[in-house]
């Protein structure tokens, strides 16, 4: 989807046990400001509130969770919809679903009670109630998920198919680091890489107060064929990884670039692999720990 064609507020409703508090997890990734289990004579209250105030960066999305929690006060929302359509309020609705059996083996294997067996009632009568009383929300949403067969990553996925732009649709945000051994492991790295092994500016008089962020530093260090070997191979295996990260679900990635110092060949290799990861269409973040320390 298009930045311009991004919804700024999606309703999001379904059937207990189909995933909406997942879906809500990866709104938030996508960085919409989400309510929970929100009454539904307040969403045009909470629209008239989020155009009224001024927000760092421009717009902030809204993500909504309106469901049968809400007991007497869901039965307006169809009717709240309407009303906020007619008023030129743009918003998209997500309908998540999932087949009864599916939805009766989720509750007892979280062992809560269904929002609508207040009354001694089964778990599939509940059920059944929730879907007589979704049936015109299920008709007229514009996006619906079934998720009986599919595993949380690959919802997760499908919502971002749905609702993310550019490198957000990746599902996937890196950051790449560059640190010196001497002044201890990054704690928080994912992948750590040592390159330890790249021939050093260190002892070249001219190059010792530069960094891996000037073209004299980058230059000595790329100059060597086994760093232009050890980038190539680097590369592979991002190349390889990261896809198998965003299909797993993860949503943050820290890589650690080690040399002695922190000050040359760990900044220069920083800045190459994350611009690399950049053209791959990832949202990948430099930094650089220990280039200023002694």
């Amino acid at each position: 989807m298009e930045e311009d064609q991004m919804p700024d507020f999606v309703i999001v409703t379904g059937m207990s046990g189909a995933g909406r508090t997942e879906a809500m997890h990866v709104f938030e990734d996508l960085g919409y400001y989400c309510v929970d289990n929100l009454p539904s004579s307040l969403l045009a209250d909470l629209v008239r509130v989020n155009e009224s105030t001024e927000h760092e960066g421009g717009r902030r999305r809204l993500a909504v969770v309106c469901d049968s929690r809400n007991g007497d006060f869901f039965g307006d929302l169809e009717a709240e919809l309407s009303s906020m359509q007619e008023a030129g309020v743009s918003y998209k609705t997500l309908f998540l679903d999932a087949a009864d059996d599916k939805l009766i083996a989720r509750y007892k294997s979280s062992r809560r009670r269904h929002p609508l067996c207040t009354d001694g009632t089964t778990i599939w009568q509940g059920i059944q109630r929730e879907r007589l009383m979704l049936m015109g929300l299920r008709d007229r949403a514009d996006y619906v998920i079934d998720t009986t067969d599919m595993l949380p990553q690959k919802l997760r996925s499908t919502i971002r198919g749905l609702f993310a732009t550019g490198s957000e649709r990746k599902g996937l945000a890196v950051t790449v680091y560059s640190f010196g051994f001497k002044h201890g492991l990054p704690r928080e790295a994912d992948l750590v890489f040592d390159v330890r092994f790249l021939p050093t500016p260190y002892y070249i008089a001219g190059l010792r107060p530069q960094t891996g962020l000037d073209e004299p530093v980058r230059s000595f260090v790329f100059h060597y064929q086994q760093t232009r070997d050890f980038m190539k191979h680097l590369e592979n295996l991002m190349g390889f990884l990261l896809p198998l990260y965003v299909e797993e679900g993860k949503t943050a990635l820290v890589i650690g670039v080690g040399c002695t110092g922190g000050h040359h060949r760990s900044v220069a290799v920083t800045r190459a692999l994350a611009d690399f990861i950049r053209q791959k269409g990832y949202s990948a973040a430099e930094n650089h720990r220990d280039m200023t320390r002694d």
